[in-house]
């Protein structure tokens, strides 16, 4: 059976164990990293919590509405146990009428049959690091071994202890500006969750200096169950000049070669950034957004 819980209610020990022995566990459903990325988060979970789904909620005008929060890429159904299509279909039926619209990431591993949502694509690309790093290596395209080189001339360096401000500076300055949505509320919860990861010992930093010392692009990674995100990234122009995001991937790799890791690279549909991440050798990836409107009739449309 099914059961609708309000945060208050929910077990995270309970929680947390399902998602850590979970055969699709990722990173973003432990309790802790929702409570900083969407406080107050709700749940549909079975009896003995070996099936668990996050509800991620908002409240606007008056309506209700689930939607998938920044940092955030899949959510959907986790469990313990295989889940049959069926299943996932069952947890998606079972979330609350009075979420009168859904707009959710599922997992890679969430397949339900079709019903009451309507489902689109979204991609997203993954490189098994299992292989030597010689063997990874001969699967980069021709694109990303020039850039390396570029980047290797120019006499960049790759450090790990850089600081969070600078990493998320160089975003802000770059493509953040174009990037409405991304407000300083947003950036304080990105604060929040990299102090979150890196007390867990879970967050990897790194950054780009140029031959001055001068940090010029930067990005952080997080572990759990067997997946290393690539979470966020700052670059800037004397960074993308010099291929130094090129530099950095390919000395994570380098790092982490013949690990049981997945490198999760969060993306992505943009075919520039697709390109890029297929340029390491990652693979293609696809998991469901699962749609529902129940809204008004003269709501309706706006959210169609």
């Amino acid at each position: 059976m099914i059961k609708y819980l309000q945060h208050h209610e929910i077990d995270k020990e309970r929680w947390d164990d399902c998602i850590r022995r979970s055969f699709n566990g990722i990173i973003y459903a432990y309790s802790w990293y929702l409570d900083v990325v969407h406080p107050g988060w709700e749940a549909l979970v079975n009896a003995d919590y070996s099936t668990v789904m996050p509800l991620t909620g908002g409240k606007k005008l008056g309506v209700r509405y689930l939607y998938n929060p920044f940092f955030v890429q899949q959510l959907g159904v986790f469990s313990v146990a295989r889940l049959s299509p069926d299943a996932v279909r069952e947890y998606l039926n079972a979330v609350p009428a009075h979420f009168r619209y859904c707009e959710i990431n599922l997992n890679t591993f969430n397949h339900p049959t079709a019903d009451s949502y309507r489902f689109k694509e979204n991609l997203n690309h993954e490189l098994d690091m299992i292989g030597s790093y010689e063997m990874i290596r001969k699967e980069y395209s021709d694109n990303a071994k020039r850039n390396i080189k570029k980047a290797q001339l120019h006499d960049l360096s790759v450090v790990s202890s850089t600081s969070k401000e600078e990493i998320i500076a160089l975003f802000r300055n770059d493509r953040g500006k174009d990037i409405e949505v991304l407000k300083e509320t947003e950036y304080d919860t990105l604060r929040r969750l990299l102090q979150a990861l890196d007390g867990r010992g879970r967050l990897h930093t790194r950054g780009v200096h140029n031959a001055a010392g001068q940090l010029i692009a930067g990005a952080f990674f997080c572990d759990a169950n067997g997946k290393v995100v690539f979470l966020f990234s700052g670059n800037s122009a004397e960074g993308k000049e010099k291929g130094a995001m090129f530099l950095l991937v390919d000395n994570f790799i380098q790092e982490n070669a013949q690990k049981n890791l997945i490198l999760d690279f969060e993306g992505s549909n943009d075919p520039q950034l697709a390109r890029f991440y297929k340029g390491f050798g990652a693979k293609e990836c696809v998991y469901l957004q699962a749609k529902r409107n129940t809204l008004p009739w003269y709501l309706r449309w706006y959210k169609d």
